[in-house]
């Protein structure tokens, strides 16, 4: 298990984190999620020993992490940390010794990370001489390479094409099938939703939301309806007691229902107005969670 307990963090009087904390399983997936300078960032370096937590820690298999145990963390930092002038393979070899693994097992692990992401044709090519796609690429294959127990990666989708893409997710998804613990930040909120297991959601240096995305679905269930009637009459919703309108266009209609409200009658409301195609209780986005969980209220309170 890797935990993050209670960390806090200050520059001066900017308290980047207030109290971080949530949990990873083996094998489990965790997306964490936050706007720019939220913490994700902070969160991560403490991990790596890059950054010294004001308070808390974080610990692996119930024991705070060391420098020994970090070097069988992969750790993909959000700025490249490459050497330009080496070759892919080279450096890839390099870290590999660097997390403790043998010559022959450095130079077999590299092979096969070149060719899992697509870098076969790139092996002996100098980074620098590389797209930045591709530089992204060497660098989840140095994250990797050397068969970590954790698996740490600062917004590790950034720059990809969506072969890329889909060549990275099925990596990851190998390693939580053998029981490495992923955190990983994205911007890129479909990923984390097609992707993740858990979720963490970050504002202001503090979790605000946590869980699958099921979880915090759960939590917003009930709230939305969406109605179909292609020959409706725009506005007809309107005058239903307890609904307010969301959004409406050529008869899709987003509805916000207050407590109490009965959802049967704005059935017959809308059957009242023309044949009903489509009337289900609307699942939010992870954006949408997203949105609400950072609102200005929802970290407030």
């Amino acid at each position: 298990m890797l935990e993050f307990d209670g960390l806090v963090k200050a520059y001066g009087d900017n308290r980047v984190l207030d109290g971080v904390g949530f949990t990873v399983a083996p094998g489990q997936m965790f997306g964490f999620c936050g706007s720019n300078g939220a913490g994700k960032t902070t969160t991560m370096r403490i991990a790596m020993g890059l950054a010294r937590a004001d308070a808390g820690q974080v610990r692996w298999q119930g024991t705070a992490l060391t420098e020994a145990t970090r070097r069988r963390i992969g750790y993909m930092p959000e700025e490249r940390g490459l050497y330009p002038k080496m070759k892919v393979v080279e450096q890839l070899v390099y870290f590999a010794r660097l997390h403790g693994l043998g010559s022959a097992e450095a130079k077999a692990a590299a092979e096969h990370w070149t060719e899992r992401l697509g870098l076969a044709e790139k092996r002996d090519q100098r980074v620098e001489k590389l797209s930045l796609g591709n530089q992204q690429r060497v660098q989840l294959a140095a994250a990797l390479v050397s068969r970590p127990d954790v698996l740490i990666l600062d917004e590790p989708f950034s720059g990809l094409d969506p072969v890329g893409v889909d060549s990275l997710a099925d990596a990851l998804l190998e390693q939580c099938h053998r029981g490495v613990p992923v955190v990983f930040s994205s911007h890129q909120l479909d990923l984390v939703e097609r992707l993740c297991d858990a979720v963490g959601i970050l504002a202001r240096g503090r979790i605000v939301a946590s869980g699958t995305v099921s979880e915090l679905r759960a939590a917003e269930a009930g709230r939305q309806l969406r109605v179909v009637v292609p020959d409706a009459p725009a506005g007809w919703a309107g005058a239903v007691p307890g609904v307010r309108v969301v959004s409406e266009q050529r008869g899709d209609t987003v509805l916000e229902l207050a407590p109490g409200t009965d959802d049967q009658a704005v059935l017959a409301a809308a059957l009242a107005t023309g044949r009903v195609t489509h009337f289900a209780w609307r699942e939010p986005t992870l954006v949408e969670l997203f949105r609400g969980a950072v609102s200005d209220r929802a970290v407030a309170a």
